[in-house]
């Protein structure tokens, strides 16, 4: 799980890694056999049984500088990832952060953008509102909204959805199954844990290779093991270049 990759300080809600750190970390996932791989594509090898040497990225918010240097870090390491965008916030920033610097996000063009570039765009929400205890108008305009927003900016489907702040609850899980997306990614679900509610490892600048071993070591003893999960559908062959 990671977010922003920029040369950024301060960072108070370590939401930002360097693309120093970053060609760092996707180096060591190649030195170590492994393919970094949308969450899409990971679950469809997961259901095929041909996941052994894959691992999901995921980058939450939709920031620009995904475009304009995640992407071409991820392309150089033979790897694609997932981004989860806001379509209601084109054009904005990140103004749910109370502190810490302003960061642009992604506009409709630059995510047709990743699109092309072979990166699998998700919904993270119209608004990065919290989902879980909201109201009924609010889960079907953040969850439903913003996948209807999303296909028509992108003209294809969109798989996944990735719930703000990783807060889920059973009536957000369950909007998210009823809006037609095939999984969605949290933090820590616990007993939520399922296709639509994918627990994550959080990545920052902070984790040098040996603490990203640990965390893989880690992993399967700190988040609940995932049920045997049905794949979701490939996208169009339009949906990425």
């Amino acid at each position: 799980m990671y977010h922003s990759v920029a040369y950024t300080s301060p960072d108070p809600y370590r939401v930002t890694v360097t693309p120093d750190r970053l060609h760092q970390q996707l180096g060591w996932l190649r030195r170590r056999g492994l393919r970094g791989v949308s969450v899409g594509e990971l679950l469809r090898a997961r259901a095929a049984g041909r996941a052994a040497r894959l691992v999901g990225l995921t980058f939450d918010d939709g920031y620009r500088d995904f475009l304009d240097t995640a992407v071409p870090l991820l392309r150089g390491h033979g790897c694609t990832a997932t981004v989860f965008v806001l379509p209601g916030r084109l054009h904005g920033s990140n103004a749910w952060d109370a502190e810490g610097p302003r960061k642009r996000l992604l506009n409709a063009e630059g995510i047709r953008e990743v699109a092309a570039a072979g990166m699998e765009v998700g919904s993270h929400g119209m608004t990065h509102e919290t989902l879980r205890r909201a109201t009924p108008q609010v889960l079907e305009r953040e969850v439903a909204g913003s996948r209807a927003a999303l296909e028509d900016l992108l003209g294809s489907p969109v798989p996944g959805f990735c719930y703000p702040y990783g807060g889920v609850d059973r009536r957000a899980i369950e909007a998210v199954r009823a809006a037609g997306y095939a999984y969605a990614c949290a933090v820590d679900p616990g007993r939520l844990t399922g296709q639509f509610a994918l627990p994550r490892i959080h990545v920052g600048e902070r984790d040098s290779v040996r603490r990203l071993r640990l965390k893989q070591l880690l992993h399967p003893v700190r988040r609940r093991s995932l049920p045997t999960l049905s794949a979701p559908a490939a996208p169009p062959a339009t949906a990425a270049l």
